[in-house]
């Protein structure tokens, strides 16, 4: 399946776009940032998966600088996130509601603080649902070339 232009997703005032083709899929998600008096910032957030890294999930999140600030999350902890609370230590994540809406709570810790983000729940789990088209579940390590990983690993510096 390959969608040749990106297609919006979502309420007419909450666009999301997702794109797909055999090997990757990528979405524009807006995400609500949570301050310390439990008020909401909206923030623009891009996601990208790709069948040559199956098992992480790239989140890119449009903070005001010039470059995003990128995090790597692990495929099954998003998902998982959905049912349940998941994670140790630097990345935490949870179902929740928000207004009414099922959402999705990332918890990121860094040596230069802590941020909470609410994303709402439907685009995420359209954004899931096709990276598993792509990759189903279980069948992770036959995309991966682990004799290049290797290498990669144990001659870059």
């Amino acid at each position: 399946m390959e969608h040749s232009k990106p297609r919006p997703w979502g309420p007419d005032d909450e666009k999301v776009w997702l794109t797909m083709n055999s090997t990757t899929v990528s979405a524009e998600l807006v995400l609500r940032l949570v301050v310390p008096d439990r008020a909401t910032v909206p923030l623009l957030a891009g996601l990208s998966y790709t069948s040559a890294d199956p098992y992480a999930i790239r989140m890119a999140f449009h903070v005001g600088n010039d470059e995003p600030v990128e995090w790597i999350f692990a495929r099954e902890l998003l998902t998982v996130g959905i049912v349940r609370r998941v994670g140790d230590g630097d990345v935490q994540v949870w179902p929740a509601r928000s207004d009414g809406e099922r959402t999705l709570n990332i918890s990121l810790t860094s040596p230069f603080g802590q941020a909470l983000f609410e994303v709402p729940l439907a685009p995420l789990t359209e954004f899931l649902h096709r990276t598993y088209e792509i990759v189903p579940a279980g069948r992770e390590s036959s995309f991966m070339d682990l004799d290049a990983e290797l290498s990669n690993m144990l001659w870059s510096s």
